[in-house]
């Protein structure tokens, strides 16, 4: 019994840090390159932050599904 609520608290942390551990990644890189492109051609750089906003938004539904997966995992591992 405590296992199984062991090993679903575990696999719970594993979630959600892999998941904002991935969408912390992909979030600094897309945001380095919009700022490196804004740099470059600061003509076009509201059409640059509108995809960039965009693609943070995308981005950050990651870590919201690791989170509610982690959740998922620690209510259903009652053990």
């Amino acid at each position: 019994m405590y296992i199984a609520k062991a090993a679903g608290f575990i696999s719970a942390a594993i979630a959600i840090g892999m998941g904002t551990l991935g969408a912390a990644l992909a979030q600094g890189m897309v945001a380095s390159r919009a700022c490196e492109n804004i740099g470059k051609y600061p003509e076009s750089s509201g059409n640059i932050r509108g995809t960039l906003f965009l693609s943070l938004v995308l981005i950050e539904t990651l870590a919201i599904y690791s989170l509610l997966i982690a959740g998922a995992l620690l209510l259903f591992s009652r053990g």
